[in-house]
């Protein structure tokens, strides 16, 4: 799934992570994290692995990355899951 950098920054937000919170939580470096974030509305490149480490991490906070269209008609987002 595509991921922008504004989606990394805005799902740390949820999350209530720093950027060196989600690098630990990902086991990935807070450059890789700064870099992402670099990307602004673009969609990030990086290897497969770094990205899926990403959202591994944003799933343990309850925090989803949303694709276009998931979750509304249009736009990528994030959104905070409810707690069972």
């Amino acid at each position: 799934m595509p991921v922008t950098g504004n989606q990394i920054k805005a799902a740390r937000a949820l999350a209530g992570m720093d950027q060196k919170a989600l690098a630990d939580a990902a086991k990935i470096g807070i450059n890789t994290v700064r870099n992402f974030e670099g990307w602004g509305s673009a969609i990030v490149r990086g290897r497969l692995d770094t990205m899926q480490a990403i959202k591994c991490a944003f799933s343990a906070a309850g925090v989803e990355l949303l694709e276009d269209g998931q979750a509304s008609s249009e736009g990528r987002g994030v959104r905070l899951r409810e707690k069972p």
